[in-house]
């Protein structure tokens, strides 16, 4: 059994485990950033309250915000869990150029799919990190970090791939990268393409060409799709109104909340919170 985990005197963590389904209190802490690597079999899980099964050699990674709970694990899997106060990424964007990439708070969860060598590098990466737990001495900690950014680092080169980002093209991509993180900070209260375009000094324009050149779903798309998500978790995991949750996310009043909703989610407001709110996460093992 895996199970390393290190705590910093400045409240840092960094977890690896193969059992992750098996403790509750990594599941509740919502300070966690993770990586969930499935070397062999298969994994149900609930990401959101949406079920998706992961296959081996699948990785996934997940921001804080993401709820999961694990439904069926039949195979063997390996979850690397972090936090800010161990490693940054977003003051650290310059060395691993994950954030708005890996992660982010939209729906869409980003499935990686390493090639042999790949995979290789995450198995050398993996076996350092558990014998690197074994050496209790003042340089532990940096080199923990120093592997947490390969593992990283070797994930966010998966996701260029994924993404046909061409070699000398990811200032380019760092601009929807860039996007994305500022749709993070300010879905709330801005709303239209035109303001992000300004944060970043480009045209409206040139961020819909960029957003279709990789495939990706359209700029004002990704302002809704977040605006979303964050409505989904706030009717199933709080207790706030509806009109608490317009107010919180920037709606005028209930009403155009409810639209939006209901545009976006195809269902009211009341029918996806009845549906949803009461399916208790489970997890089994086999």
């Amino acid at each position: 059994m895996i199970n390393y985990a290190l705590h910093t005197r400045l409240k840092g963590a960094i977890v690896l485990t193969d059992a992750f389904h098996a403790d509750p209190a990594l599941g509740r802490d919502r300070s966690l950033y993770k990586f969930i690597w499935v070397r062999s079999g298969t994994l149900r899980l609930e990401i959101d309250h949406v079920e998706t099964t992961l296959e081996a050699g699948e990785v996934v990674p997940l921001t804080p915000l993401h709820r999961i709970a694990v439904r069926e694990v039949a195979g063997d899997y390996l979850t690397l869990l972090f936090n800010s106060n161990f490693y940054c990424i977003y003051g650290h964007d310059d060395e691993v150029s994950c954030n708005g990439l890996l992660f982010n708070g939209g729906p869409e969860t980003v499935r990686l799919r390493p090639d042999a060598a790949r995979t290789a590098a995450l198995y050398e990466i993996a076996d350092k990190l558990a014998g690197e737990y074994a050496i209790e001495d003042s340089l532990r900690e940096e080199m923990l970090r120093i592997l947490l950014k390969r593992f990283i680092i070797t994930c966010t080169r998966l996701a260029r791939e994924r993404f046909a980002v061409a070699p000398g093209k990811e200032k380019a991509f760092d601009i929807v990268r860039q996007y994305y993180v500022l749709v993070d900070e300010h879905f709330r209260e801005k709303k239209q393409v035109q303001e992000y375009a300004d944060l970043l000094n480009r045209s409206p324009k040139t961020l819909s060409n960029l957003f279709a050149a990789y495939g990706l779903p359209s700029p004002l798309r990704v302002i809704h799709e977040r605006t979303g998500a964050e409505a989904q978790r706030l009717l199933l995991y709080t207790s706030k109104s509806a009109k608490e949750i317009a107010a919180l996310l920037g709606f005028e009043d209930t009403a155009a909340f409810s639209r939006f909703f209901k545009k976006t989610a195809g269902e009211s407001i009341t029918g996806y919170r009845r549906k949803n709110k009461h399916a208790a996460p489970t997890s089994q093992a086999r």
